[in-house]
């Protein structure tokens, strides 16, 4: 559909009752969406409810609590106005579509630049961060769907143009009309960012199925059924299949991905509130302070490009020696600039962007020298890269915005490699140790400004790597294949002891029925049960036994000594085929047979019954069984709900996942969850090197980590992380 085929379409379709010019599809499409996000919306409103319930059930005061309290009660009073006027608002959309980058609420509060923070309230602006977050975060996720609908809204609105697209479902215009719904509660920030939060977790992270929805009613009208895109100042086409529309949500045109786009967000979040601290601090603009020479970006390269490394490398030339080195890289610029007098009077200083950018890189040193994630060795490492990481930020900003920046690429995986290393390991012979420190060391000794460097040392790694966790896998598999063999056989003979002691503990069987179950037919028992999957051999040996015992006890009626004259034959051949195959006392397997066909005709020809044993264990259980439980069964099931929150976060532990065991002696390892055997309840765990360190169970794992001696270790990208870190921290600050 063209342009034109497009205004005429929609001027064919008139909305009945105010004359807008709007197709039948896009009204299927409005009301499918409004009635969509009213659902989404109610489980927002829900878990606001639980959320608020439990921040009153654990305040610390009773204005606390009644505070919360009153929140519930405002929100639960006028949810049914904020949800019909959500609902109207995201309507309104459909008619006069806004154009896309603008909302509503940039045209009412446009957002402040830098100089004009300290105009803005603490409570607007951490809520406007917390809004564009949300807006960043859904734009990346569903950048392919929204770019699709972007396009066709525009094929089918006459207003629309290529450089003035339209989307009344862009994520800017639903968080505009969701703000413009809530400012009738009378609600403090807290609960107004609890509320938000929600919002984005029930609403804005579910849009994926809406905008499908749309998309697909567009491509059945014949709006654009085929998608290509070719960048920003190309057309789209309908030439190919739309396989490129979900790649699109991984790349933009920009050429960023929707890791870069996450990541932008939390710089700008980290931006905008360390800019809130100069304002609340009353600090000026320093461009505008005549006394103030600012120092440019290059001019403060080449002065921490000339800056010689502090000397923090230990007496025995292991960088990994000691503790976690610290330096205050605010006094060491400080020092830069005092050495940077220009002669004339003016006094140098950063602009705000580069000492945003020192403090930022400060502060996330001292998280990972705090991260507990991180192994010894590869902390102490990282911590002498504190320089050099200052000189490639103040060249190259996109570190924190770009997952794929070299220099962020290869910290991240210097910490991934080294997650699994023990305080008590041997570095010396260790290859993974040595190609890390050999990294640091060339860090240290070559970079001199050049990212390429970085580029250069994480392709070295990364072929590194792969040729070593080659070798770790095939360990690593031969050690999950033995544990699974070994834990089956142990389950194996474990279920045949159990099931054997359990039939014959009835009963005073005859020695030679006794020693053929107990030491040659459990043999039998316990092969069948390792190969049950390939020949279901089980359930015909456990038969074998029940028919055994039961063809020893008396049979007086005529039905039942007919039936014992058809089974003991096959019973008898089928016990010498079974105890031959495992070779049971072959040099008396005829001796032992005979004297079980005694026992069995005795028992036919007299009616002797095999007599039941006055100390059967069922039995006991039976009559005796305690009508309260005792002071042991209390305390164990005392224990059982005291784990229960533990249990549940052993079951979250994936394989591939990291912990860390801590010994009564107060030494730790660490390992990997290899395997989980559900058959036996075992967690086998192995080194970084394949071998098999430890194995327990799920409940053994659940008291561990309530004692506090099984910790599980994060494995997330070390520098996001450390980024989602300083966000909380500076939030706490600014709070």
């Amino acid at each position: 559909m063209n342009k034109q085929s497009g205004i005429h379409y929609l001027r064919e379709h008139k909305e009945a009752g105010n004359g807008k010019p709007v197709p039948v599809e896009v009204t299927r499409i409005r009301d499918t969406v409004v009635a969509g996000l009213g659902d989404l919306m109610q489980g927002a409103f829900d878990a606001v409810d639980d959320s608020l319930f439990e921040l009153a059930n654990n305040a610390r005061s009773n204005n606390e609590q009644n505070r919360y309290f009153e929140a519930m009660r405002e929100i639960r009073i006028k949810r049914k106005g904020v949800e019909r006027h959500f609902q109207s608002a995201v309507a309104r959309f459909f008619s006069r579509p806004p154009h896309t980058g603008q909302s509503q609420e940039e045209t009412l509060n446009p957002e402040p630049g830098i100089d004009g923070l300290s105009l803005v309230g603490d409570e607007d602006l951490e809520e406007q961060v917390a809004i564009n977050a949300m807006i960043t975060k859904a734009k990346a996720h569903f950048q392919g769907p929204l770019l699709q609908l972007q396009t066709r809204f525009s094929q089918v609105y006459p207003e629309a143009t290529d450089e003035s697209p339209v989307n009344p479902m862009a994520p800017e215009h639903l968080c505009s009309a969701f703000i413009e719904a809530i400012q009738s509660l009378e609600i403090q920030i807290r609960e107004r960012l609890i509320l938000l939060k929600q919002f984005d977790r029930y609403v804005v992270s579910n849009l994926g199925m809406l905008l499908d929805e749309a998309n697909r009613i567009l491509i059945q009208a014949g709006v654009i059924p085929n998608f290509r895109y070719h960048g920003k100042a190309g057309k789209q086409h309908g030439a190919e299949a739309d396989k490129s529309a979900r790649s699109q949500s991984a790349q933009t045109e920009t050429g960023h991905t929707a890791e870069d786009l996450s990541n932008s967000a939390v710089f700008d979040q980290i931006r905008q509130m360390l800019a809130l601290q100069r304002a609340n601090a009353g600090i000026p603009p320093r461009a505008s302070d005549p006394n103030i020479r600012v120092v440019g970006d290059s001019e403060l390269a080449d002065l921490l490009n000339a800056l010689p490394l502090p000397d923090t490398r230990p007496i025995s030339g292991n960088l990994s020696d000691g503790e976690p080195i610290t330096i205050d890289l605010r006094y060491v610029v400080q020092q830069i600039l005092a050495n940077a007098d220009a002669g004339d009077g003016r006094k140098p200083a950063l602009n705000e962007a580069d000492e945003d950018l020192i403090n930022l890189v400060s502060m996330l040193f001292e998280f990972i020298l705090d991260d507990y994630n991180l192994s010894a060795p590869v902390q102490v490492l990282i911590s002498r890269l504190q320089i050099p990481i200052l000189k490639v930020v103040i060249r190259d900003k996109s570190f924190f915005s770009q997952a794929t920046h070299p220099a962020r690429r290869l910290l991240n995986s210097l910490a991934r490699a080294g997650i699994g290393w023990s305080s008590s390991d041997e570095k010396a012979r260790d290859k993974l140790y040595n190609q890390i420190h050999n990294i640091v060391q060339r860090i240290l000794n070559e970079f001199n400004g050049d990212i390429a460097l970085f580029e250069t040392l994480n392709h070295e790694f990364e072929q590194f790597l792969e040729k070593e966790n080659r070798k770790t896998s095939l360990v690593e598999q031969r050690t999950r294949e033995s544990e699974r063999g070994r834990i089956k056989s142990q389950k194996a003979q474990e279920t045949v002891d159990n099931l054997l002691k359990q039939k014959i503990a009835r009963y005073k069987l005859p020695d030679p029925a006794h020693d053929i179950l107990m030491n040659g037919w459990s043999r039998v028992m316990f092969l069948a049960y390792l190969r049950d999957d390939v020949e279901h051999r089980w359930n015909e040996t456990v038969r074998i036994v029940d028919d055994l015992i039961w063809c020893l006890h008396p049979h007086q009626e005529d039905e039942e000594r007919d039936q014992w004259v058809r089974v003991v034959p096959s019973l008898l051949k089928s016990l010498r085929a079974g105890l031959e195959e495992v070779s049971y006392n072959s040099s008396k397997l005829d001796e032992m047979m005979g004297r079980l066909k005694h026992e069995l005709a005795e028992a036919f020809r007299t009616n002797a019954a095999i007599e039941a044993r006055e100390d059967s264990p069922a039995d006991d259980e039976e009559e005796f069984a305690p009508l309260h439980p005792t002071a042991v069964e209390r305390q164990q099931q005392l224990e059982e709900a005291a784990i229960s929150e533990f249990v549940a976060q052993i079951d979250s532990i994936e394989i591939g996942n990291w912990v860390e065991f801590r010994l009564v002696n107060g030494a730790s390892f660490r390992c990997k969850l290899s395997a989980i055997i559900e058959d036996a309840d075992s967690f086998v765990f192995v080194n970084r090197m394949g071998l098999k360190v430890i194995e327990k169970n799920r409940i053994e794992l659940a008291h561990e980590m309530r004692r506090g001696r099984l910790t599980l270790l994060e494995q997330g990208a070390l520098i996001d992380r450390a980024m989602d870190a300083v966000v909380g921290s500076l939030r706490s600050k600014t709070a």
